[in-house]
Parts: C-alpha cells; sequence; structure tokens
C-alpha cells in the first residue's frame, strides 16, 4: 500500500466511482450489527466511511471495530456521491489499516471545564470548532499577506529581540543579552520596518509580538501576531482609506472561501457582508460626547475627562452605534506613542486612529502618521523619557532624506475573534500565552 493516501477529503469529488486511500484520524465511530460507520478527518474535511461485513474481509472488519477515537489509520474504497452525506460523498470500504492507537482518548463528546480544554490544549485543537477557528486564521493571515503583496508591498521582516523599547518599557519582556546588557521581546516591528519603507516605499512586516501586561480580559494576550504596513509619502488620509480597503478584503475573502468554517462556528454572516469602505470615523472628541450621552447603556462604559484613554466597554459603546468597523481618530498626543505626528492645526491631539469592530470586539487596528521631522521627533523621546543616545539609527531615518509617512498594525488574534464571533480571543491561536497560562 502507498505510504502516501491517493486523495484528500477535500478533493474527492473527482474520484467519484474510483477506488482512493485517504489517510486520517477516526473522529467518529458508530456500530450498528454488520455495519460500522466510521467518520474520517484527515485535515482538509470529514467522510462518512461505511463497512459492510458481507463486504468485506473478517480481518478488515475486526480492525474497524478495534478503532477507536482519534486512531490513525487508512481506510481504501470507492467514492459515493451522497447528497445527504456532509460534503455529499462516503466511502465504500474494501480494506482498513491501523496505523497508530489511541487509547482513553481524554477528550470526549461530555461537556469538559475550559482549564481541562487549556490543559489538552494539543489535542483540543482537533475538534470541529477549533479546527474551524484555526482554518478561518490562516485565511486571514493569507489574505492579508496577499493583499499587501498585490498591492506592491514587500515583507520585511524586523527583530522579535530589540535593544530599544518602541512605546515604553513598562510592558516589555527583558532578558540579558550577553555582554551587551538587556534585551527586548518586540512589542512592535514598527520601527524597524520604518528603514525599510525607506529603502522599498512600500513595506510591512508579519511576526509575533510580546506585551507584559498583567492583564486577564478575554481580549488580551501575552504573545500574538500583528502585521505592520508602512507606507513612504502616505498621509493620515491615506493611511485611514488603506485600512479600510485591506480590512474589507480580508472580510470578503473569508466570507467566499471559509464559509463552511463560519458555518460550524454559527457566525451569521451579516455583519460581516456590511463591511465594506468607506468605514465611518469619529474623532475622539466626538467620541467622548457619545459617551456621555449613553451613560449607562453599557456596564463601565462612564464618562471620560479629556485625557483619559478610552476602555474596552468604552470601545464596545462607541462601535455598537455602527454596523461597520470604525475609526475613532485624532486622540491626545500625550496618550500615545512617541513617534506619533501632532496635528499641525492643533498639536495637542494626534494624526492616528484606532480601528473598532463591531459587536463588542474593540480594536484590531491601530495606527497614525509618523513624525517626520528629525527635531521634533527628538523632542517627543525626551519628553517621553527615553534616552535619545539609544535611538540614533532611528533618527538617522529622519536625518537622511525624511519623508512623511505613515502606518499601522492589525493584531492577527482580535481579528480572528471577530469575523468568527468567538467570545474569548485564547482560541484564535494555536497555543495562547496569557498571565497564568505557558502550558502546553
Amino acid at each position: 500500500m502507498s505510504l502516501l493516501p491517493t486523495t484528500s477529503i477535500a478533493n474527492l469529488a473527482g474520484y467519484v466511482g474510483q477506488t482512493v486511500t485517504l489517510a486520517g484520524w477516526v473522529y467518529h465511530k458508530t456500530e450498528k450489527g454488520k455495519l460500522i460507520f466510521i467518520q474520517l478527518r484527515d485535515g482538509s474535511g470529514v467522510i462518512q466511511c461505511v463497512i459492510f461485513k458481507k463486504q468485506v474481509a473478517e480481518t478488515t472488519f475486526a480492525t474497524a471495530q478495534a478503532l477507536t477515537q482519534e486512531s490513525s489509520c487508512r481506510i481504501t474504497g470507492a467514492v459515493r456521491a451522497d447528497a445527504r452525506a456532509p460534503g455529499g460523498f462516503e466511502l465504500d470500504v474494501e480494506t482498513v489499516e491501523l496505523v497508530g492507537a489511541s487509547l482513553d482518548y481524554p477528550i470526549t463528546p461530555k461537556e469538559h471545564g475550559i482549564e481541562f480544554l487549556m490543559e489538552h490544549r494539543q489535542l483540543w485543537v482537533r475538534s470541529a470548532r477549533q479546527h474551524a477557528l484555526l482554518r478561518v486564521r490562516a485565511e486571514v493571515v493569507a489574505a492579508a499577506q496577499e493583499w499587501l503583496n498585490d498591492q506592491g508591498f514587500v515583507r520585511f521582516d524586523t527583530p522579535l529581540l530589540t535593544a530599544t523599547a518602541a512605546e515604553g518599557t513598562s510592558n516589555l519582556f527583558a532578558t540579558t543579552y550577553f555582554d551587551l546588557g538587556t534585551a527586548y521581546l518586540a512589542q512592535t516591528g514598527q520601527l524597524y520596518v520604518e528603514a525599510g519603507m525607506m529603502s522599498f516605499g512600500k513595506v510591512y512586516c508579519f511576526g509575533p509580538t510580546f506585551r507584559a501586561e498583567k492583564s486577564k480580559t478575554r481580549r488580551h494576550l501575552t504573545e500574538f501576531w500583528m502585521i505592520e504596513p508602512e507606507v513612504a509619502f502616505a498621509t493620515h488620509e491615506d493611511n485611514l482609506q488603506l485600512q479600510e480597503q485591506f480590512v474589507s478584503a480580508i472580510v470578503q475573502r473569508v466570507l467566499e472561501r471559509r464559509s463552511a468554517e463560519l458555518k460550524t462556528l454559527e457566525r451569521d454572516p451579516t455583519m460581516l457582508e456590511r463591511c465594506v469602505p468607506p468605514f465611518p470615523r469619529i474623532s475622539y472628541d466626538d467620541a467622548l460626547a457619545l459617551i456621555a450621552a449613553k451613560q449607562g447603556v453599557i456596564e463601565g462604559a462612564t464618562p471620560l475627562t479629556w485625557g483619559d484613554d478610552l476602555g474596552a466597554p468604552h470601545e464596545q459603546l462607541i462601535a455598537a452605534q455602527f454596523e461597520r468597523p470604525v475609526f475613532v481618530e485624532r486622540y491626545p498626543a500625550a496618550l500615545k506613542a512617541f513617534y506619533m505626528q501632532p496635528d499641525p492645526q492643533r498639536p495637542a491631539v494626534a494624526l492616528c486612529a484606532d480601528l473598532l469592530a463591531p459587536e463588542g470586539y474593540g480594536e484590531i487596528i491601530g495606527g497614525s502618521q509618523r513624525i517626520h521631522d528629525l527635531a521634533l521627533l527628538e523632542q517627543r523621546l525626551h519628553d517621553h523619557g527615553l534616552q535619545t543616545a539609544a535611538y540614533q539609527w532611528y533618527l538617522d531615518l529622519r536625518r537622511y532624506g525624511t519623508v512623511p509617512h505613515s502606518g499601522f498594525g492589525m493584531g492577527i488574534e482580535r481579528v480572528v475573534a471577530w469575523i468568527t464571533g468567538t467570545h474569548h480571543i485564547r482560541e484564535t491561536i494555536p497555543f495562547p500565552r496569557m498571565l497564568y497560562r505557558i502550558y502546553p
């Protein structure tokens, strides 16, 4: 027998009436006297395999009887179209080969608590819901990169170990770096991707980022993945238009290619179908007024004074007023990172925006126009208590051919949580890292 399957479950449409070999795992098995029904999954889909005792050798029937949940096997049989079957096909089995037995599989159809499932995350990812979530995640990642590539962006990889902080050191993981002092796990690739922007014009980085925030909310991970485009000669307005086109393209691709997964997740696609440009925009000032007017509508969304940052309840309240993602722009400059360009018409606010997803999912993108003036950037570093000596390489980007430029960072897990309608972000990454979770 071949070591590789003839085909995958996802490609069975081209093999109706033919005999194929599938390799996978037993998702579920039912015995009814002389009939055995095996739901086989191979990662590309699930198919029901029908074993009729009279039509197979005794050893084959015995092997099928011995199969347990998540046993791996190769099953050979004829592909038959059946409109009643999930996926539209069934396999009339001829032979069954056990590859790897699975004894006392810990995750059963009964109800399990979340802590138990997280402790067995390496197995939980095999379940239908988790499989669908991670399929959508893979589609989001592919859609994001392919769309940017098609727009002429160049992927520019940035270091995960850095000598300087991009947004302050209070929420960084630090480590000793040989004899060179302290290094930090990157909280963003943005400063480095700006160097790429000065070389290629349009670039993006994509990889894991780390935040040492002691947060236990459903929206936070200590390790998450972020994609960060940066564009030369781009204004704040250019940046917002890029973001809405980018997000819309990702959502529409998921709707087109992952409808089956969204159905498994019981995700109503209606709100996602509305995710088309232009997205509504409100200023930070308008956001404060809206919060004050809607006091008491959402628990925790209490009125704020100018200069306060928006919390999760405030973002939820704002987003609830719109049927598409909404930009909140021009936050107080003092709230934001040192590199954000002040509004020339009102220097107290920055040319920045957060993109809030509807349905209570909050911020999925943060972006801004960057300071391109050397003297102003040096002043902002001083205002934030950062030593300019550590940022000389970054300041060089303003010394040698500086240009106005803009960019943003999109968190993959938050986008996946929103698109899939998932309550907790921990299910949108294969192995979540949280305040009290680093195993497995």
